[in-house]
């Protein structure tokens, strides 16, 4: 009996990585074409204490193959420790300091710059982030091609050597793969708002981030589950390499675990079923991992049993991954090892972000 439970929520687990396996596989791959720009886009970068990083986006940004009259940078400064001063760039861009109403920096500094924004389309990077030089091309064509309001499109981490940053992208990569392959069967619940471009009237009628600003995070995946939910065929996911764009993994442990604190606390505020049930899911899947783990240890769970439901989830982690990580162009290091510890980790994240507070750029946060 008890091996048949365990055996039908690890079945379950398969039957939902198998499903975004299959729509990884079946989204449309972008192809470049020649076309006259014509989507306006204004950047907006909220910081705090980014003084290092941001001098490299920028670099990045005046590289961008895009003319410079169809883009202005907005920087959002939300109450930054150090000081950071514009240099003398090719592209217009101002900083404006963050209004502060609700629970949530990030998305009060969206709204700030919305407000001041001139352009038609908004779209958002992080500080620590590079972009390419094709990035805007990639997404004027894409909106040019498609009748949508809302993109979104990859994020991959700078490559860094080291178990903690082989783990971390391992865990990053399969987030992404998530997103995608839930784009291809319809049913987006995720994204990253270190890629995320949306219409300023779009944002608007969706009436922004009204109704989730108790939730300190979550500038993306309410926003965009908001848009899923009134009005589905206005998003759409830019599975481009030449949109990729770059961000710095996190330095230690501990701040790793309050980073997926923060992510994972935004899920209890999920407007999107399916988005509920795959987190419900994917935590069910890593806890009876866990259980499965303890009877061995103890003896009551037969071991070919044990390794069989071990084999069979890391073999349907392992496809997902592959294939992001080979679209990415990412590689994979010590997989063995990180799939043993994730189970414990990612359970841990989830019950801390259900109960415990987070700290982040300096600032602490209840759930």
């Amino acid at each position: 009996m008890l091996e048949l439970i365990l055996g039908i929520v690890f079945l379950i687990y398969i039957l939902f990585i198998g499903q975004l396996i299959y729509g990884f596989n079946r989204m449309k791959r972008f192809s470049r074409k020649e076309f006259t720009p014509k989507t306006s886009f204004t950047i907006v970068v909220p910081f705090r204490n980014e003084k290092e990083n941001l001098p490299n986006l920028l670099h990045s940004i005046s590289l961008l193959n895009y003319p410079k009259e169809l883009v202005e940078v907005i920087l959002v400064d939300d109450d930054s420790e150090d000081e950071f001063r514009i240099q003398n760039l090719e592209f217009s861009i101002q900083m404006v300091m963050n209004i502060r109403k609700s629970n949530s920096p990030k998305k009060d500094a969206i709204e700030t710059a919305i407000q001041v924004a001139k352009n038609d389309w908004i779209i958002t990077t992080d500080a620590d982030c590079l972009v390419q030089k094709n990035w805007l091309t990639s997404f004027d064509q894409y909106i040019q091609e498609n009748e949508v309001e809302m993109v979104a499109s990859g994020v991959c981490y700078v490559p860094k050597s080291g178990f903690l940053s082989a783990f971390q992208n391992l865990d990053f990569l399969s987030l992404q793969g998530a997103t995608i392959g839930s784009f291809s069967i319809e049913k987006p619940f995720m994204c990253n708002g270190a890629n995320f471009a949306y219409s300023k009237q779009f944002f608007k009628e969706l009436n922004g981030f009204q109704g989730n600003e108790t939730i300190a995070s979550g500038d993306d995946v309410f926003l965009l589950q908001k848009a899923v939910s009134s009005a589905p065929k206005k998003v759409g996911f830019l599975l481009a390499k030449e949109s990729i764009v770059a961000t710095k993994p996190v330095e230690d442990w501990t701040e790793l675990f309050q980073q997926r604190v923060r992510w994972a606390s935004k899920s209890t505020g999920y407007s999107s079923v399916y988005g509920k049930l795959l987190a419900f899911v994917v935590f069910g899947g890593n806890l009876v991992w866990i259980v499965s783990f303890l009877l061995w240890l103890t003896s009551v769970l037969d071991q070919n049993i044990f390794m069989f439901f071990v084999a069979l989830k890391f073999l349907i982690d392992f496809i997902l991954i592959y294939k992001t990580a080979n679209f990415f162009e990412s590689k994979l290091q010590f997989v063995l090892a990180s799939s043993l510890l994730y189970p414990f980790f990612s359970v841990s994240v989830a019950v801390y972000s259900l109960f415990g507070n987070y700290s982040w750029k300096g600032r602490s946060f209840r759930k």
